[in-house]
Order: structure tokens, then C-alpha cells, then sequence
């Protein structure tokens, strides 16, 4: 980080007084600490929610691809069934 920045931020009562109690009971030195902790997570779960979602946007992109190449069945339900009850029984079978 490169410098600090003061921002005033409104939070409701109950999260007000979560971060209160946060310093108040000693685990953070203050109320900017926990609300910086609180930022890192969030900043570390969007990057992760950003990676599934280019992840899925890729297989999605494989799939649009083997439809317009013709790589495709006919939707059957029996045949879906039926492979996942065998994936079901393996998974069974080895624990």
C-alpha cells in the first residue's frame, strides 16, 4: 500500500458494534484495523470469486464451441442417470 486515505464510512448498529466489540475484547488495536481485515478478506474472496468465474466462462466457451462444431447428443435423462449412478457406486465402493 501506498499511503492512507481517510474515508468516513456509515455502518449499521449491529455492525458498528461488531467492529466496537472486535477492539474492545483486544483483538484488533482499533476500529480501522478490523475494518482493514475485513477489506483483505473481501478483497482476497473477490479475486477468488473473479477466478471461478473466468474459469466457468472458459468451460462455457468450450461448450458453445462443440455445439457450433457439431460435437453434440441428443439430451437422454436415462443415459445421465445411469452414469451417475455408476460414478455413485464407484465413489461407494472406495471408501
Amino acid at each position: 500500500m501506498s499511503g492512507i486515505e481517510r474515508l468516513t464510512i456509515t455502518l449499521p448498529v449491529e455492525m458498528a458494534a461488531a467492529v466496537k466489540s472486535a477492539v474492545t475484547v483486544g483483538d484488533y488495536s482499533s476500529t480501522s484495523e478490523v475494518v482493514r481485515a475485513a477489506l483483505r478478506d473481501w478483497k482476497m474472496k473477490r479475486e477468488l470469486q473473479m477466478e471461478e468465474l473466468a474459469k466457468l466462462k472458459a468451460e462455457i466457451g468450450i461448450g458453445l464451441a462443440d455445439v457450433a462444431a457439431g460435437h453434440i447428443r441428443d439430451f437422454d435423462v436415462s443415459r445421465v442417470v445411469k452414469r451417475g449412478r455408476k460414478l455413485l457406486a464407484r465413489r461407494s465402493s472406495s471408501v
